[in-house]
């Protein structure tokens, strides 16, 4: 048997990177003006200027932004941004005016739970990025109303936590955290007050979570045994 050869001066067709992942004649990234494009609505994942943007901003600046960002059109030439606001924001730093991105037609409901999905696995997440992201993904599929068959609601719990490898509970508890007040909130993410206690605190009216910012600012840390005594004064108080 003989083996095929090639002609001399036969050019070969170099394949893309694409290509080599099996993904082509999916879909294509398009330039898109930065000006064109609105941040997500509620954004609940920070884009800050730590050391992990300045390694961005220089990672772009060597190699360009390898991954395309996911946006979805709102009319009149316009997008708004589902997965890539760290990309957008680095390139915007360097002077670029325009990013590669993948443009896909979808609903409100399908736009929260694409773009939580896309942020929620990033490392060192603050509680309360991971408390509103988790929100917003449970009414969005609460809303869309689609069940995964066997009787098993689609937005139970335990399906919102499944992409972060959690418990229905564990994302039970950071849910409750969105009814702290803001500033109380904050002292979670800066470790002020503990994680477990802050849980305690969303089932006390807002009026004593004021009292009880006051204290902790003014104080320190209050520990669970002291805000269960609360709970259960206040309790005792509702009841009589």
């Amino acid at each position: 048997m003989s083996s095929k050869k090639e002609r001399p001066g036969q050019t070969f067709k170099m394949l893309t990177v694409d290509e080599l992942l099996g993904v082509v004649n999916e879909e294509s990234a398009l330039d898109i003006e930065i000006a064109k494009i609105r941040p997500f609505k509620d954004h609940p994942f920070k884009v800050t200027d730590d050391q992990k943007m300045q390694d961005l901003i220089e990672s772009i600046r060597v190699n360009g932004i390898l991954s395309p960002a996911i946006l979805r059109t709102v009319g009149n030439d316009r997008y708004e941004m589902i997965s890539g606001h760290r990309r957008m924001h680095a390139a915007q730093q360097l002077g670029m005016e325009s990013i590669p991105a993948i443009v896909r037609e979808m609903t409100d409901d399908e736009a929260v739970v694409m773009m939580v999905d896309s942020n929620i696995q990033r490392e060192e997440l603050l509680p309360s990025e991971k408390a509103w992201a988790f929100k917003m993904k449970m009414d969005a599929m609460k809303h869309q109303g689609a069940t995964l068959g066997h009787g098993v609601p689609k937005w139970s719990k335990e399906e919102v936590g499944k992409e972060s490898g959690i418990s229905g509970r564990q994302v039970n508890r950071y849910i409750r955290l969105t009814e702290l007040m803001p500033e109380l909130l904050d002292m979670v993410d800066r470790k002020r007050v503990q994680f477990k206690v802050a849980v305690e605190i969303s089932y006390i009216d807002k009026e004593i979570q004021k009292w009880l910012y006051e204290y902790i600012k003014n104080n320190g840390p209050i520990n669970m045994k002291q805000i269960t005594a609360l709970r259960e004064l206040l309790q005792l108080h509702m009841v009589i």
